[in-house]
């Protein structure tokens, strides 16, 4: 289960988010470690993890803080890691969204079966099938949220379906026709100029990258062009 399973260290101790890295690397897991909560949330909309092991005491912001700003776009799970032995503190992080708390010095084998728990149970409460992770871009269908470069985003349904439709077939050209039907229904009445201006609303909406674009096929219909 821990293969191609990423996970995040973010500890200001480089000694100890090394000492973490290394027992995970071990079990098969990939790790990437930061020393802030800044650093890491500039990050996590490119790769996002399947894991957080996330410090309280940072600089500049501190775990709780991090892990508000993580809750905004993500339901990513994260283990609180301190030198604390506080209930208060184990409190706070859990009503914050916290998944699990560990406090330091822990034993790497405990370590390793709180990931494992956490992982897996995440992975048994997630509908993957309805959430899409592209460069800078989330689209969870689930509850209808767009993530772009780590901000969520408030678009209208029919744009949400739209996307999630092209970028669930990446590379694949369709007509208008095809995502007049397919979005909004074979008993639409419409004209295809309708496909024509969702895609600029999306096109303005979603203008500042390159790894990816809803690109004009001419004569033909439009495609989610996506670099692989």
């Amino acid at each position: 289960m821990s293969r191609n399973k990423k996970v995040f260290i973010v500890d200001d101790d480089p000694n100890i988010s090394g000492l973490i890295s290394l027992y995970l690397s071990k079990e098969g897991y990939t790790t990437t470690e930061f020393l802030s909560g800044k650093e890491m949330l500039t990050k996590f909309s490119e790769n996002i993890p399947d894991l957080i092991l996330l410090d309280i005491m940072l600089p500049e912001m501190d775990g709780y803080e991090v892990l508000r700003e993580i809750r905004k776009i993500s339901k990513v799970p994260v283990i609180m890691v301190t030198a604390k032995n506080d209930t208060f503190d184990k409190v706070l992080g859990l009503e914050l969204g916290a998944d699990d708390y560990m406090v330091k010095p822990f034993d790497p084998k405990e370590m390793l079966a709180r990931v494992k728990a956490v992982i897996r149970r995440y992975s048994d409460t997630t509908d993957d099938s309805n959430v899409l992770v592209l460069p800078n871009l989330i689209i969870n269908m689930t509850d209808f949220n767009l993530t772009y470069f780590g901000k969520k985003m408030e678009i209208p349904p029919k744009e949400m379906e739209l996307l999630y439709h092209l970028a669930s077939h990446p590379n694949r050209v369709f007509t208008r026709e095809q995502l007049l039907d397919q979005i909004w229904g074979y008993d639409y009445i419409g004209e295809t100029r309708t496909v024509d201006v969702h895609i600029k609303r999306l096109r303005e909406k979603l203008s500042n990258q390159t790894e990816w674009e809803i690109k004009t096929v001419w004569g033909v219909g439009y495609k989610f062009r996506l670099d692989k």
